[in-house]
């Protein structure tokens, strides 16, 4: 039997700055994808984009969710329009995807999936660094038990900020940003994705410089005030009893980033989250030393979007997509809670959960 070619699903962006380059780089390149508009608060970033890769019109954000073809929004905004650029696309009856974090605020994060649920749209965001090649390769081997059962774990992403090389870096040290609100859905989406979802959190985090002083063009040596903690230190309690230490800081120098997850019967050391490749090595009480473990999955190099295409999929297929509004949700109030802990000086329960993504294709 011959299984028919799938509708390609309608594509409009809206958002086109640093990040929009790879998003629509990939994009184009599925043809599951049908790019059809691309739309910015500033026409001309839109303009280039449009001509850059080939996609039919550059528009408003009114003139693209008018678009009877377009099914979902790539929202690539900044944090602080996520949420009002995806519930006016949601309200016109588009899915969306948001870049990360699904929103800054919880209630806004459950107004989203709450209208996307009430008109039978989806809903569901960044990272998707988690269904690349090295992360599903650590999923499969903590599936067949090679370190046995999850115990305890260690993550970390430590750097000194980006204000040295982003043009605009004002806006990571505004509400929404910071390295936790950052990096931390990197992390976080990886670890939810291994080891299912967190039941409560506790953390310290504090503001070590109170302003930042930008060195790149074209605003070097302009000062930005700094509203957000910029190094968070928190534990994880897992539903499934693993327990996880994780730091994120723009205020360190010099760092190896470095996930590890220790079993009952051997560690594994999974890649940095904010890629989709290795390397990976495991150590088990078997083991004299560390062994390298290839990479055996699809998609180990930049594969932003792939979030995308697979929602695509799923809406074809009608199926749960993997990048969800549940996970990205759970992510949130996880990121909110440990923030919260520091402030109250205790553990924080979480209200939300979410069953594991269903592996990728082999």
């Amino acid at each position: 039997m011959i299984r028919a070619t799938p509708t390609p699903v309608g594509i409009g962006v809206i958002g086109c700055g640093y990040i929009s380059d790879i998003y629509l780089t990939n994009l184009r390149q599925n043809p599951l994808l049908d790019l059809r508009a691309c739309a910015d608060l500033i026409p001309e970033r839109a303009t280039n984009r449009t001509a850059q890769y080939e996609i039919p019109r550059a528009c408003s954000n009114e003139e693209l969710l008018a678009d009877s073809a377009i099914e979902i929004v790539v929202n690539l905004t900044t944090p602080d329009a996520h949420a009002e650029v995806a519930l006016d696309a949601l309200a016109a009856g588009k899915s969306v995807y948001n870049e990360k974090p699904l929103a800054i605020s919880l209630e806004d994060g459950q107004r989203l999936l709450d209208l996307a649920a009430a008109n039978g749209v989806r809903i569901g965001g960044a990272p998707d660094t988690f269904l690349g090649a090295g992360l599903q390769t650590c999923r499969e081997l903590l599936d067949s038990g090679a370190i046995g059962a999850p115990v305890a774990g260690v993550a970390s992403m430590l750097c000194h900020g980006h204000e040295r090389w982003h043009p605009q870096p004002d806006f990571y040290y505004q509400a929404g940003g910071g390295p936790m609100f950052d990096m931390g859905p990197y992390y976080l989406t990886a670890l939810v994705s291994l080891l299912g979802p967190v039941r409560r959190v506790t953390g310290s985090a504090r503001i070590s410089f109170p302003e930042r002083v930008i060195g790149s063009q074209p605003r070097s040596g302009e000062h930005i005030p700094v509203d957000v903690p910029t190094h968070i230190a928190a534990v994880l309690d897992f539903a499934n009893g693993a327990v996880v230490s994780l730091a994120t800081s723009f205020d360190t120098w010099a760092s190896e980033q470095r996930v590890e997850l220790y079993g009952s019967t051997g560690t594994l050391a999974v890649p940095d989250p904010n890629t989709f490749g290795g390397p990976i090595a495991i150590r088990s009480s078997a083991l004299t030393g560390w062994e390298d473990v290839p990479v055996t999955r699809p998609f180990a190099t930049n594969s932003r979007g792939l979030g995308v295409a697979d929602m695509a999929q799923a809406i074809r297929e009608n199926r749960p997509h993997r990048a969800s509004g549940d996970l990205t949700m759970h992510v949130l109030e996880i990121m909110h809670a440990i923030h919260h802990a520091s402030n109250e000086g205790r553990h924080v329960d979480l209200t939300t959960t979410v069953a594991r993504p269903a592996p990728m294709p082999a």
